[in-house]
């Protein structure tokens, strides 16, 4: 048996934790810092998903994590400058992994405040770089050039937690978890999510061109490592909106949704223009667009706050603007890890620009679901299988 001991469990209280192995090495190696508990479930939960998404699209795949779900997945495709300004990624040299990894923390970047980031490929100078600008936990990957291994480890003062795992481990078919002391047992999700997934389209557009299937591949996917129940709204290529764990199908399709329309908001050209101090840092400067954006914005626009943050005040984005920039948005797709039960998830999903959904079908409302697309020309793909995650 193999074990590293780690400081605590979920919380400080819970003592003594372990990740251990009952026969076999540790797949891991930590090459700097100190992880703990949840960074190992991150870790392990983020590399099964990038390494899954890699092997579905054969292209570089990056995740960030934070608590156990994704705040935002991507596959490596070149950054537009408009991408490239809302990521804070202008004038950067950046790889496909790099820009995997810029456009998965990009989804929501409230969210990936102190995130766990896990990629699909050896962790280069560019990601790393990248890396060292933002405020993360950690980060998982099959290697790591020296040059990026340099630049990590200044991070943090030295402390920033660096894993290299080894990319031929196989996991048990069969995994285990205690409970209040009662151990649960079941077979591993080996489940392959790939475009034959996508052929079963039940709507009256059946039309999915490759670039709605790959999105709606990396839907799926991500779906099944968010804490269920969950909805992911994708679009070129990155997850756009996740909501995570919630009890209720439509409040995962809303929260996602919402998500999905503030990071089209981010590119509205007031955001694009908002007159930043110099030297403001980038979570500061992260949470004020979140606010501004928001319907909270007096918070950041009021008399003695706003010169704390801006050169200049702004003028508001007005609700009408921002109805009116949300409206623009098109060839959204949108996956959900279990059936829609009800037609108002795609009815909240086509605010957001839904153009393609794919879900597992089932519900004995399916006709209404399929009716409710058909209204809007949605095509809509049944998989038959359920992704939870828990």
């Amino acid at each position: 048996m193999t074990e590293l001991e780690l400081k605590y469990g979920c919380n400080p209280n819970q003592k003594p934790a372990r990740i251990f192995m009952e026969s076999g090495e540790l797949p891991i190696t930590v090459l700097n810092g100190k992880p703990g508990y949840i960074n190992f479930m991150d870790a392990f939960n983020s590399y099964q998903l990038v390494k899954e998404l890699k092997a579905a699209t054969d292209l570089p795949a990056a995740a960030s994590f934070k608590h156990v779900s994704p705040a935002g997945a991507a596959v490596g495709a070149p950054l537009t400058d408009v991408e490239r300004k809302i990521y804070f990624a202008e004038g950067m040299d950046l790889s496909p992994i790099a820009c995997a990894y810029v456009k998965a923390r990009g989804a929501d970047r409230l969210c990936s405040y102190g995130d766990w980031a896990a990629l699909s490929d050896v962790c280069d100078e560019q990601t790393a770089a990248y890396l060292a600008l933002e405020v993360s936990d950690g980060v998982i990957a099959p290697g790591y050039t020296p040059r990026a291994l340099e630049i990590l480890r200044t991070k943090r003062r030295g402390g920033y937690n660096v894993v290299q795992i080894d990319p031929g481990y196989v996991p048990k078919a069969v995994e285990h978890k205690d409970v209040y002391g009662v151990t649960f047992e079941q077979g591993r999700n080996n489940f392959e999510i790939n475009a034959a997934l996508l052929d079963n389209v039940v709507t009256a557009n059946k039309d999915l061109p490759d670039h709605a299937r790959r999105d709606l591949i990396l839907a799926l996917i991500t779906l099944k490592y968010t804490q269920s129940n969950s909805v992911c709204y994708t679009k070129d290529g990155q997850a756009i909106g996740v909501g995570a764990g919630q009890q209720s199908r439509i409040h995962c399709t809303r929260l996602a949704g919402q998500k999905a329309d503030n990071w089209l908001l981010r590119q509205h050209p007031k955001v694009l223009s908002l007159p930043f101090v110099d030297g403001i840092r980038r979570p500061d400067r992260d949470n004020a667009i979140d606010v501004y954006i928001s319907d909270e914005y007096e918070d950041v626009l009021a008399e003695g706050v706003w010169q704390n943050t801006f050169t200049v005040k702004p003028e508001i984005l007005t609700a009408e603007e921002k109805k009116a920039w949300i409206a623009q948005q098109t060839g959204v797709s949108v996956g959900s890890d279990a059936f829609f039960p009800f037609g108002d998830n795609v009815e909240r999903a086509r605010k957001s620009g839904a153009a393609y959904i794919a879900q597992p079908g089932g519900s004995i409302r399916d006709d209404h679901v399929i009716a409710t697309c058909d209204k809007y020309g949605i095509a809509m793909a049944f998989t038959g299988m359920r992704l939870f995650h828990h």
